[in-house]
């Protein structure tokens, strides 16, 4: 097979175009080229009014090597890479019926506990998966009940819950990772046979839509299920049972449930993603190392969909085969901030997405179809430890938790969140009524003045990128644009440091994972980051040391969203 990149055609290019733009590029007659197998597809919509699809594709050719050898040194022309997925062992089911085994616990079911799960199953080592919330559809009701009725069920709502956060939000599919083992596609392939649009292996970004995700889910616990794997819902750890390890250290020993269950376990996955704020306290109490690291905090700013189509695609209508347009943002404030766009939702809604009483959280949320009038996403500012939460592991939580709080007081109570227009906004005067756009978040907004649950820099940096965001894309600052505070749970507050074992640095058997460790961002690099802990659990119970390939991922992350 070969591969070739950056093949470009205008968008409606015939059917048989691509077959005749690979033979040209390799230079061969049309009728020596083979099959054909996108891998990727993209589109460059720099150009107004032309947009081109550019391609990467594998093929075969008569005489391959003859070709090969013919574009020697070629960038866009090379041997196509094998991608397939392979197992760290396969002696799984062998390790599992040993006498003393107990098997691997993960806690969490979102998209890294799910993936974590799943590839522990498939090697046969039968995990148990322990999910604070409810069942994925249960928890689908707990969260309409927020959104409909101002009720907030604390174990069960967008953060909690079978799925996790990401499966209430657009289910973009791609990410900025470090990804030499080909986990992606492993993901990509199991969301595929899991109900996902087979698209989703080929674009390069994909998105599935929340009521996709929640099929999916349902369908890969089903087969965690089939393969020996356990699930146990409403199973909320509270603490981590330690002993000595023999050399100086902590090794787990067992978790203990909050409904007094103890689980005895020498491997935990910790995939508890980024808002389980009493398992960071019980984690920090039982003495395993973490850090403060960076976030980002900000509003969701909602256009109509039309104005964004418009300045991207030069038409106000989504064009069919891209969809609904999208928009990447970046701004270097003069006051030493960054702001940029964060999980840019075309044709979405606004969510609620606090999970904690008293609080307001926002989030962006679209269905496969991208189809409702809005476009929205967060403007959002850097914010560091050393600048802003200086108090230790915990403290960027307690930095949340104050501008959640006085969202919630801004907004009015009943979870309503504050709003304000942009005009108003850029003009320094709170909202007393909003125009044109209407805001999609529910249970409802109170307009008011977002000065009052932002801190001030963050006010004064996103006052300045706006207009420049309006040059990049025509109509960003339009007066009656809505902007919804606040949006906090943009990564984790807080990383739980692990080695190239992938196992905490001074707790053995504990394998922090996914985006609620600081090891993601986004649905696709959170389960890249599970099959990455997976094969280090694998390992660990084989007594086998972790691969090279697979230290360089344990210890070099990436977050991207």
């Amino acid at each position: 097979m070969i591969r070739l990149t950056e093949l470009r055609l205008p968008l409606g290019h015939a059917e048989d175009a691509l077959r005749g733009a690979v033979a040209g590029r390799l230079g061969v007659a049309v009728e020596d080229v083979g099959q054909i197998t996108i891998f990727r597809r993209g589109h460059d919509a720099r150009r107004r009014g032309r947009i081109m699809l550019v391609y990467t594709v594998d093929c075969t050719v008569r005489d391959e090597a003859t070709v090969l050898a013919a574009h020697g040194g070629a960038r866009d022309i090379m041997p196509a890479p094998d991608t397939a997925y392979r197992f760290v062992i396969d002696d799984g089911a062998r390790i599992a019926a040993r006498p003393g085994f107990t098997r691997p616990v993960v806690i969490g079911a979102g998209p890294c506990g799910l993936m974590a799960a799943l590839v522990l199953a498939q090697m046969g080592l039968r995990p148990l998966v322990l999910e604070r919330g409810k069942v994925v559809r249960e928890r689908t009701v707990d969260t309409f009940a927020l959104w409909r009725r101002s009720i907030l069920t604390p174990e069960s709502n967008v953060q909690f819950g079978e799925g996790g956060a990401g499966t209430f939000s657009d289910g973009k599919l791609y990410s900025q990772v470090s990804d030499p083992r080909h986990y992606g596609r492993k993901v990509l392939a199991e969301f595929v046979r899991a109900g996902a649009p087979e698209e989703i292996e080929y674009l390069s970004r994909p998105h599935i839509g929340t009521f996709r995700l929640v099929s999916m889910v349902e369908h890969i616990r089903a087969e965690i299920e089939s393969l020996g794997g356990e699930y146990r819902f409403g199973a909320h750890v509270r603490d981590f049972v330690m002993r000595d390890d023999g050399a100086g250290g902590q090794r787990i020993a067992a978790l203990r449930l909050a409904d007094g269950a103890e689980i005895v376990t020498g491997h935990v996955v910790l995939a508890i993603g980024h808002s389980a704020r009493d398992t960071f306290e019980s984690l920090h109490a039982a003495g395993v190392a973490m850090v403060a690291k960076p976030f980002s905090i900000g509003v969701r700013i909602e256009h109509p969909q039309s104005v964004i189509n418009t300045a991207r695609y030069s038409q106000p209508e989504p064009i069919p085969l891209l969809g609904a347009a999208d928009y990447k943002l970046v701004h270097h404030a003069g006051n030493g901030r960054a702001v940029y766009s964060f999980c840019m939702c075309p044709g979405g809604t606004v969510v609620a997405a606090t999970s904690e009483p008293g609080q307001v959280v926002t989030n962006g949320m679209s269905q496969y179809s991208r189809a409702e009038r809005n476009a929205n996403a967060g403007i959002v500012v850097g914010v560091t430890p050393e600048q802003d939460y200086p108090g230790g592991p915990l403290a960027g939580i307690a930095f949340q938790r104050e501008w959640e709080r006085k969202a919630y007081e801004a907004g009015g109570g009943a979870y309503f969140a504050p709003a304000q227009t942009v005009g108003d906004f850029l003009d320094g005067r709170p909202s007393t009524a909003l125009g044109d756009v209407v805001p999609s978040y529910r249970p409802g907004v109170t307009p008011t003045d977002l000065a009052r649950c932002l801190p001030g820099f963050a006010i004064d940096a996103i006052r300045e990128a706006l207009p420049h965001f309006d040059r990049k894309l025509a109509g960003f600052s339009m007066r009656d644009a809505v902007m919804t505070g606040v949006e906090t749970r943009t990564s984790s507050p807080l990383r739980i440091p692990r080695g190239a074992d992938g196992q905490g640095i001074n707790v053995r058997g504990l394998f922090p994972a996914g985006e609620g460790a600081g090891y993601a961002g986004g649905i696709l690099s959170a389960g890249i980051d599970g099959i990455r802990i997976a094969e280090a659990v694998a390992l660990s119970l084989a007594g086998r040391k972790v691969e090279q390939a697979l230290q360089r991922g344990m210890t070099h992350a990436t977050e991207a969203q």
